[in-house]
Order: structure tokens, then sequence, then C-alpha cells
């Protein structure tokens, strides 16, 4: 099994090697509630063990939780302030980004200034249990283009996934912000990655001409292995290999406090040698193209194919644990036969 030092691979440690990944946040999250009325807190609790917290999806549509625009400006920044504490500030400027990026779709699809389908505000915020450095509490942010899901159990975040974040437009065709590209490293590098690949192994890599309309995975309670995997780790040169790691990297960075030790020390002892990478549709911008980054735990999806492929959506999967789910059930487990 290779193991990455925090020098050649810094996301894929980032549990191991920087101080307060097990962060405790829910002090930041007490804060924010204790901002709520207690008919505000009605609409932004729920259980910790409802159905509602692994209802995921990140398409408009109506959300449960407490949306931005129910909150003051105080309330605001308190529910900013658990976003900021629970992302690297990598992952915090990518969601605000894609947040105000709504302000430029409504433009771009001509809606008038009070329209509420493509609103920066229409995000809503959802706590399931009660946060507390005991036991198993978590948090959601979610809306168009945003879904970010939380879990921490006895003072520790255990998990983050599954996120997703998304970018329409793409890149910014006019208006001030032209050219603006909020997840252009995730389009960039993989264009680099697979435009280096030799004949034979594009082959191996590219399992269709075509891209799929959509990631095979969105809004799916339990992610599961893709197939064809498309080319593996080890048949990649090592500048290839290179690409892969930091093309992973720029979407491990955006949970410096997110991902806890133990889905990192996951992410390790599945082997980085047991990654692989796959790709469909154009080999260049401006066609629709999608690839994923998959291994024995991970799934890390990226298409670009809808609006002229100017539309881009990602997520992040843990294959064997999204939502902390085995986590909970093994907490509770430990409980019981303590008691």
């Amino acid at each position: 099994m290779k193991r990455i030092t925090c020098g050649l691979l810094f996301a894929l440690t980032i549990g191991i090697c920087l101080p307060g990944a097990g962060q405790d946040l829910a002090e930041t999250a007490k804060a924010f509630m204790a901002l709520l009325t207690a008919e505000q807190l009605e609409k932004a609790t729920f259980p910790v063990d409802t159905d509602e917290r692994t209802d995921w999806t990140f398409v408009p549509r109506a959300r449960k939780g407490i949306p931005f625009k129910q909150l003051n400006p105080k309330q605001r920044e308190a529910a900013l302030n658990l976003l900021r504490a629970s992302l690297s500030q990598q992952g915090y400027t990518k969601a605000t980004e894609i947040m105000a990026h709504e302000n430029i779709l409504r433009e771009l699809e001509g809606r008038g200034p009070n329209d509420t389908y493509r609103d920066p505000e229409n995000y809503y915020v959802s706590i399931f249990g009660t946060p507390s450095s005991k036991g198993p509490w978590g948090w959601r942010l979610e809306g168009h283009h945003v879904a970010l899901n939380f879990f921490s159990i006895d003072g520790t975040l255990v998990s983050s996934t599954p996120s997703g974040f998304g970018s329409n437009p793409a890149t910014v065709p006019r208006g001030p912000q032209t050219g603006k590209q909020i997840l252009k490293l995730e389009s960039d590098l993989g264009f680099q990655l697979v435009n280096s690949l030799t004949a034979a192994q594009l082959k191996v890599a590219k399992f269709s001409d075509t891209a799929p309309y959509e990631m095979f995975t969105l809004g799916e309670r339990e992610a599961t292995p893709l197939e064809p995997k498309g080319l593996s780790y080890r048949e990649m040169t090592s500048a290839q290999q290179k690409m892969l790691l930091s093309l992973l990297d720029v979407y491990v960075r955006n949970y410096a406090f997110g991902f806890s030790n133990r889905l990192m020390k996951k992410i390790q002892d599945a082997g980085i040698e047991n990654l692989y990478f796959a790709w469909a549709g154009s080999l260049q911008p401006g066609a629709g193209h999608y690839y994923r980054i998959q291994g024995p735990m991970l799934l890390i999806e990226f298409d670009n194919t809808q609006n002229n492929a100017n539309h881009i959506h990602t997520a992040v999967r843990d294959l064997t644990d999204d939502f902390a789910y085995d986590i909970l059930k093994e907490h509770y487990a430990r409980d019981h036969n303590n008691k």
C-alpha cells in the first residue's frame, strides 16, 4: 500500500497532518440556533435519525429547513460562521460564490430582480439532533448547486459527504464578471489529464463519445461503484499520476475541517494505487464532457453537458459511509453495550 506524505499530497492527509481536523462545531451551531425565534427553530431543526437528513440534491426544488431569506443579518452571519467553520477557506469561498452566482443566472435568464427561482437567499440550513460535544448531530446547507452535509459524533466531525458543488454558467459569458469560472480548476485539470493520455490509455479511460446528461449518483441516498472504472493509477506515467493527485486535491481541499481522520485514513488504506480515472464526451471545452475519479471507497463525479456545455455539476461520495450512516449505527451499538 502506498503512503502519501503531507508534502506530496496535502489533501489526502489533512486529517492526519492538520490540527483541528476533528473540530467541534457544536458551539458554533448553538450560537446560530440561539439567535433563532421559536418559529424559526421549528423549521430549522429535525431529529438526528430522520429520513430528511439523507434526502439530498442540489437541483431547484421545495426544501425543508430555514432559508437565508427568512434570516436577519445577524442570523445570516451566524449561519455563515457555521459554514466557515465546517469547510476550508477554499471550500467556503466556493460555496458562497456559488450562492451569489444566482444573481448572474437570474440576469442571464432574463428574470426580474424580485424573482425567487434564482435567488442567492434561497439556501436552507437544517440542524439534525442537538449540537453537542457528546453524542451525534449534524447539519446541512442546501440550495441550487450547493449541497453540503456534515455529521459529528462526540465532538468530532466524522463525515462531510455526500457533497455537491455546481456552477451555471460555468463560464460567465457577458456582464461585469465575464469570464468568471468558479469551478475552473475542476475543469482545467480534468482536461489536462485526459489530453495527456496516449491513444492506448485513452481507449481504456474514455467509455463513451457522448457525455451523460447528468451525474450518475446525483441525489441518491447511497452511491455505488460505477462501471467501467476507467484507467487505473498504476497504468499512468509518473507525470499523469501527479496530475490525477492534483485534480483529487482540488476536491479534497474543500474539506480542511470536514474530512475526519477516519475518512482520510480510509482513502489511504484503500490505496492511492487503486484509484481510476474515467472520461466521456469531448476532449476539448465547448462540448459535453464528463469524468470521474473512483476508488474502493471514493467516487468523485464531474459533468458539464447542459446549457451547451456551460453548466457544471460535481459531487464527492463516500462509497462506504455517506452521511456517517454506519458510524452512527456503530455509535448506538457501543452506547447500548456500555449501558
